[in-house]
Formats: structure tokens, sequence, C-alpha cells
């Protein structure tokens, strides 16, 4: 199956958003070698040092056949977010408009799109000493109860589920005196907006999805993944960013004799089919201005 393409004007910066294993990266290689531009990561896990099989990075044959930019040039440890990200790819975009070459911005992270595209709250940094108390009380108690002592806007916005976004809500109440909500509203002009770009997102079968997904970690296994793991088991920490890497978790429960090879692989497959249910999830609420691209 392949993506069924509109015209796509040459002169535009590209936006393809898609979930895991969609064929994204694929497709923005052969826009660039076939229209020009370079290619801009814009997937959380692959701009990690320590991931190229395991994040499904370009492949170094790939990257020889186009420019690309922002993947794997942070290393574990380094901080790194959304506002990280736009400030990197912002003279990228500068030099496109000074008659440089376009960007082909191709990745998983919605978050990182909507926030090019719709602009981005410039929030102070976390101080450490709040972070290590969120951290702390969300690792002895859950995050239930910071979500309670947000302010109400916030807790009507923010996603009751997901530990990381309201530990990072009440790490901003705390460390600022305002609710994230107050914070968004404030959002300043986004560098991107979706009208002076041409945004694609992917939108695959689930069940073809979700046997490639399986079939693509086999393949990452036999292409090295397990090795990268192994490298980077005696940093493990799966609190930090980088440690996010579909699979990873699983794998090191492997090296460490808590799971069977079989046992992790099942696993690794079944979290990196809930990941894709999730970017889906984000994908229909936040992008429904996006040319929607079916397979045939």
């Amino acid at each position: 199956m392949r993506p069924i393409l509109p015209e796509i004007p040459t002169h535009l910066p590209v936006l393809i958003a898609g979930p895991t294993a969609s064929g994204k990266s694929a497709l923005a290689l052969e826009l660039a070698e076939r229209d020009g531009g370079i290619v801009v990561n814009a997937d959380a896990l692959q701009v990690w040092s320590c991931w190229r099989v395991l994040s499904a990075r370009p492949s170094v044959d790939e990257e020889s056949r186009a420019p690309h930019r922002l993947y794997g040039h942070k290393h574990p440890g380094e901080p790194y977010s959304v506002g990280h990200w736009l400030r990197e790819i912002a003279p990228l975009l500068e030099a496109h408009n000074a008659g440089g070459p376009r960007s082909i911005i191709v990745g998983g992270t919605g978050l990182y799109f909507t926030a090019l595209t719709e602009g981005l709250a410039e929030i102070p940094e976390t101080p450490p000493a709040i972070r290590a108390a969120a951290d702390a009380r969300r690792a002895a108690e859950g995050h239930e109860g910071m979500l309670d002592e947000l302010d109400p806007v916030t807790r009507a916005r923010i996603d009751p589920l997901n530990p990381m976004r309201v530990q990072r809500a009440w790490e901003v109440m705390r460390a600022t005196g305002e609710g994230l909500a107050t914070w968004q509203d404030r959002t300043p002009a986004p560098l991107l907006p979706l009208a002076g770009c041409t945004p694609l997102l992917l939108s695959p079968d689930r069940d073809w999805l979700a046997e490639r997904i399986d079939r693509r970690f086999d393949l990452m296994l036999e292409g090295g993944a397990l090795d990268e793991v192994r490298a980077i088991a005696p940093d493990w920490d799966p609190d930090a960013l980088w440690a996010r890497a579909i699979g990873a978790p699983e794998l090191v429960a492997y090296l460490r004799g808590a799971l069977d090879l079989e046992t992790a692989r099942n696993h690794a497959q079944a979290a990196s089919r809930q990941y894709a249910k999730r970017q889906r999830t984000w994908f229909r609420s936040r992008m429904k201005a996006w040319h929607k691209i079916a397979y045939a």
C-alpha cells in the first residue's frame, strides 16, 4: 500500500504527520529527491543519538540521498523539549524564506506540529527543585493528587490519564503561580501557519498498520535494536525523555532477566500498537484541517 498524494506545490514547506510505521520517512525522502528540499525531523524519539534502529531513524544510506536535519543530535541526559525543537527549526524556515531549500518536516509527535502551526506558550523553565519534588510525588503517590490541585480551566483541558502532562501542568502552576491554561492563552503567533505550507496527515488502514508495526519490530531486532539497548543499559533511567523509545523498556527487562525475549518482543509490539492508537487520537482531535491521505 502507498499513500495517494494530492498535487504538492514545490515552493511551500511540507508537513508529513502520521502514526508510527505508516511510511512517513520514506515519503519525505521521495519528495526531497523528486522535488528538492531538506528532510527535517519532527519525532521526539528520533532526536536521540542512542536510537537509530529502535526509533526507526533514517539509515545512513537514506541520509546520504537528501539533506536531513535534527536527527540523532541530542545525547541522553541533555535537556530537550518542544520549545528546543521550535528554536532549532526556526533558522531552517528562515533560510527558505530567504531563498534557500524548503523543509519537508516529518514525524509522529503531534505536539511538535501543533506548536509549529498554532504557536507555543512561552512558559519559563521549571526550577530543578520543583521538578524533583514533582518526580518524587508522582513516584510515591501517582499523579492524581497533582491533578486535583490544578486550576479548573487547566484541569478541563489536560489529559487526566497522562501522568507526565499532569505533572508538567502542576510544575507550571507551582513555578509561576499561574495555571498552564493561562500561559497557553498567551500563545504567540505560530512559526508556520497551515496556510503557508502543505500539511499532510497519513491515515493507513488500522489492520495493515498493526501488521506493519509487528513486522517492523522483528526487523528492528534483526537489525541491531538489542545491541542499542545493551549499549545504553548501564545508564538506563526509565523516567528520562530518551528512555521513552517504544520497545526499550521491554528489551531492558529482557537483558536484566525479567522477561524472555519472545515475551519482550510481544510486549514491545503491543506497546507500539498502543502508541499508534494514541497518535491517531491526537491527530483526529488536533489536525482536522490537514489533508488526510488515504492508501491504495
